[in-house]
């Protein structure tokens, strides 16, 4: 990894996160990862795991935590059940991808099961934080990727994001482009309001954003009107 100093103005802008938890088998890896939270976001702490059976078990102790940076290849998980696992049981906490590989399917199945972000470990220290930065304001980070457009890419992402949801699901995200509220919303399909905030709870998780804004924004970028 290379050791590129992040520059001071790109720190200044950065919203750094309180807790982060490092999933990687390789000690190097790690502590390299370390060392960059270090620099870019001094006031966070780092948790460490070099196994998915140990990050599972850290996040069921230590509770919450802002982002988890999790190796693609670790010895207990084969492919992505590692993320589908961290996802499964911690819906709301955003998970990074870090890899050696930098294959366009792996990337795009990694991101299609949930990742908030794929990083790949060739990386300069100052994309790493810029790509750090991006996934804890909200949006998907996906790297560059030779014979890749970035921008249908993206697009083909969101579709198949917004292709989880259920038919409702999808009438009420609608309503949320719209700018309806939830009583709004109760209104115009006939339903309570609980049932309304149940849908809109599922469309966060199955597009993986953390508000109603992001989802929007993200519905937005392909022009979705439910």
């Amino acid at each position: 990894m290379e050791t590129m100093a992040v520059t001071e103005a790109s720190m200044g802008d950065l919203t750094g996160p309180d807790r982060v938890l490092i999933v990687d088998d390789h000690s190097l890896v790690r502590d390299g990862l370390r060392s960059i939270f270090d620099d870019a976001f001094p006031a966070c702490t780092i948790l460490e795991a070099d196994s998915l059976e140990a990050a599972l078990r850290v996040l069921d102790e230590e509770g919450d935590v802002d982002l988890v940076l999790l190796d693609l290849n670790i010895p207990d998980v084969s492919h992505l059940s590692g993320l589908q696992s961290v996802r499964d049981r911690f819906p709301a906490t955003p998970v990074v991808m870090v890899s050696g590989v930098t294959d366009r399917n792996v990337v795009r199945d990694a991101l299609a099961a949930g990742a908030a972000g794929f990083v790949p470990k060739s990386l300069k220290r100052s994309a790493i934080v810029d790509a750090l930065h991006q996934v804890l304001s909200g949006e998907i980070y996906m790297p560059d990727l030779p014979g890749d457009e970035s921008a249908a890419a993206e697009e083909d992402l969101i579709r198949a994001r917004i292709d989880t949801l259920t038919p409702q699901q999808r009438v009420v995200l609608g309503h949320l482009v719209a700018g309806r509220l939830n009583k709004q919303i109760a209104y115009e399909l006939d339903v309570s309001m609980t049932t309304v905030k149940a849908h809109v709870s599922a469309i966060l998780q199955k597009m993986n954003v953390f508000s109603r804004t992001q989802a929007v924004i993200m519905a937005g970028k392909i022009g979705f009107r439910g």
